[in-house]
């Protein structure tokens, strides 16, 4: 089997990518089969949209903190493992962003988008789902769409809901909403398309992150499900992601 490794700039990291190296060698991602991310869950993030487009499973150790993307190292049973392994299809967001200054960006997110405000005052945002305005105006610190693997994240802090990997739904989560006050998000189909229009943005700044890239003073942004990009991702036997989703959910 031909691997290729990757590696966060962790000293833990480092030392393991070290030793895998020097047991089973190192084939370029082009060519591999698999990908053994070494890190933690953003490197395994960024580790993903590396190999976006490549025929390549992904299976991360986890040398990071929390790791609920990652397994836990194995490095005399790599092999082992990787037969063993058990894959995972997670499907990116994609964020149309168009700024003050009439620029479109759009970047991918394996976990989520959200939109923060920049500076001491709310964002003011609209909310429309699908073309229908759904809230005209709401008023909080951001608001956050996430995938099914990424509500365990950022959505969860904010106290949105855990989402199944294969309920094909999309939380859309309020940051510290202040009105409406009592407004705690929604569970919208995977095929929704979200349409978030920022008000008062002289104001009010506001910007948005898909994943690792943020653009600054955004005044609208269209967020929904990309089936066309895909990522498969190896857990090993009784800790799949769909597994860990539910274990989350009981979590003290």
């Amino acid at each position: 089997m031909k691997i290729a490794f990757r590696a966060s700039n962790a000293p833990p990291a480092q030392e393991a990518l070290s030793r895998f190296i020097t047991r089973y060698g190192d084939a370029a991602i082009e060519d591999a089969e698999v990908v053994v991310c070494l890190g933690g869950d953003g490197f395994m993030l960024e580790t993903l949209h590396t190999v976006m487009g490549c025929d390549v499973s992904v299976y991360g150790m986890n040398y990071g903190t929390v790791g609920f993307l990652m397994n836990a190292p194995h490095e005399e049973e790599l092999m082992e493992c990787l037969d063993r392994a058990q894959p995972s299809i997670l499907h990116p967001l994609r964020m149309t962003a168009r700024t003050a200054s009439g620029e479109v960006a759009e970047a991918l997110a394996f976990n989520d988008v959200f939109l923060f405000r920049q500076t001491r005052q709310t964002s003011h945002i609209r909310i429309e789902v699908d073309g229908r305005t759904r809230l005209e105006e709401l008023v909080c610190d951001g608001i956050i769409v996430a995938t099914p693997a990424g509500s365990t994240a950022y959505n969860l802090s904010a106290h949105g809901p855990i989402v199944p990997l294969s309920a094909n739904i999309l939380p859309l989560t309020p940051i510290s909403a202040f009105r409406p006050r009592r407004w705690r998000g929604a569970l919208l189909p995977s095929t929704a398309v979200v349409r978030f229009t920022l008000l008062d943005t002289d104001k009010r700044p506001t910007a948005a992150v898909a994943d690792s890239t943020e653009i600054r003073d955004v005044v609208d942004v269209t967020v929904c499900e990309d089936r066309s990009y895909h990522a498969r991702v190896l857990f090993d036997p009784d800790h799949g992601l769909s597994e860990r989703i539910i274990v989350e959910q009981f979590a003290g």
